[in-house]
């Protein structure tokens, strides 16, 4: 498949190419923004075309514009390549650079998530900043922090952990989910949670804050009655394991949205289950953040929905 998408999907060097034209209205112009030469920029577009089977860009002597298929194709380039800036954001931080001037340590969701999109808008506001992240579940992103390894930290439990100060920077949901072959997959009525808490499921692992929001919600139910099927240190296992059917899950909305958009997974319906829960950033209690973890704090704060 990879070497498949290779063959048929531009390089981000053509979409972002695709994507000046668009924004500039010019060829030349784009070029000239992207440092390369208008002959090369031509030979882009058109390899692009080729590759692509449809006409991009129509070429005038007042400009350039883009074709219907070039409106449409403009529109998917802009998610790659801001996927590729996400992607990048992440990368660089988790190099851990010894010139960093901000520690961030965040929870698994927080940091697959929600981060990169955080440290794309510093870099924006704050370019000089550098970044560099550690990421585990949110009992150690507790730790990191109190022990000072950790500027800002990000959890995802139902409370601020001891000994920090914390304010929400966004809210999530938990869902039940299986593969689409799994018997509830097909039940017509929402799932009780007493049958859920005698489920053998898929979870994250204790510590984690998936792990406590579930643990809290079932606990007027009698708790989890049975058995994990496995415990995973990460969402992705969970996720994978989920998809291949090794059974059922209890997982961030924000996680598995891909996979249910694409019908790998199913939502199950759950009867009178409170499984929302607040993200929050963390710092040491008394010591408000200062200086580029201040920077990033009010960044989330303002980005929260």
């Amino acid at each position: 498949m990879t070497d498949l998408l290779s063959r048929r999907v531009p390089d981000l060097a053509a979409l972002e190419l695709l994507l000046a034209v668009a924004r500039l209205g010019s060829l030349g112009r784009a070029a000239r923004e992207l440092g390369i030469t208008q002959p090369a920029a031509s030979a882009r577009i058109r390899a692009t075309e080729r590759l692509l089977g449809v006409a991009l860009v129509e070429r005038s002597p007042r400009g350039s514009r883009l074709t219907d298929a070039g409106v449409l194709v403009t529109d998917w380039a802009r998610r790659v390549v801001e996927a590729a800036e996400a992607f990048d954001a992440g990368v660089q931080a988790l190099r851990g650079r010894r010139d960093s001037r901000l520690r961030v340590a965040a929870s698994m969701t927080v940091a697959e998530y929600l981060l990169p999109g955080w440290l794309i808008a510093l870099r924006t506001e704050r370019p000089g900043t550098a970044v560099s992240l550690r990421a585990g579940n949110s009992a150690a992103v507790a730790g990191h922090v109190l022990a000072g390894e950790a500027d800002l930290g990000f959890v995802e439990g139902l409370e601020v952990p001891p000994g920090l100060d914390g304010a929400v920077v966004a809210h999530d949901r938990l869902v039940v989910v299986t593969a689409p072959t799994h018997p509830w997959a097909r039940r017509r009525t929402p799932l009780d949670p007493a049958e859920l808490a005698a489920t053998p499921l898929v979870l994250r692992e204790p510590g984690s804050g998936t792990r406590q929001v579930l643990d809290a919600a079932l606990a007027p139910h009698g708790g989890l009655t049975a058995p994990p099927l496995l415990e995973l240190a990460s969402t992705t296992a969970v996720k994978a394991a989920v998809v291949s059917g090794a059974g059922p899950s209890v997982l961030s909305e924000l996680a598995v949205a891909d996979e249910l958009a694409s019908h790998r997974a199913t939502e199950i319906p759950l009867r009178s289950l409170p499984l929302r829960r607040a993200l929050r950033a963390v710092w040491p209690t008394g010591h408000y953040p200062t200086g580029p973890a201040r920077d990033l704090l009010g960044l989330t704060r303002g980005r929260e929905g």
